[in-house]
């Protein structure tokens, strides 16, 4: 995931930048996998839990993150940066190890559109895949 950090990401989705936004901003930026609020509460020692939960229910309300429940009981969040609010490139596979319980983001695979009966119109799509990651693959069978 990774992605570069830019303040122009809210201002463009239309959140004002204050401190508290800049530094969930900062930290989801340089995540490399989605992220809990128990995971930022960790990485932002000087924010109280409200406070970075405010700032993450902003980011949701305006399309700067995305909410991912990967079935942890946690749900994880990852930036939208888009150019456009959650268009089908956000839409993409993710991967969730059951033994060390990381959330990946397999951005290189795309979530296949479904065509849903009319009068229905998709919002997001999450497409969730479960087992082992690479290196706990790796451990399982050595």
């Amino acid at each position: 995931m990774n992605h570069p950090f830019d303040e122009n990401l809210l201002t463009n989705r239309g959140v004002k930048p204050t401190a508290n936004r800049l530094l969930v901003l900062r930290s989801l930026a340089e995540s490399h996998h989605p992220v809990s609020l128990l995971d930022l509460e960790e990485q932002l020692p000087t924010m109280d839990r409200s406070s970075i939960f405010r700032v993450l229910t902003t980011f949701r309300d305006h399309d700067v993150v995305h909410a991912i429940e990967d079935g942890s009981g946690s749900i994880k969040y990852e930036l939208c940066c888009s150019e456009h609010q959650h268009s089908p490139g956000d839409m993409h596979v993710h991967f969730y190890c059951e033994h060390c319980q990381q959330t990946f983001c397999l951005e290189e695979i795309q979530v296949p559109m479904v065509k849903l009966p009319e009068g229905f119109d998709t919002h997001i799509i999450n497409y969730m895949v479960k087992g082992l990651c690479p290196h706990c693959s790796k451990r399982h069978h050595d």
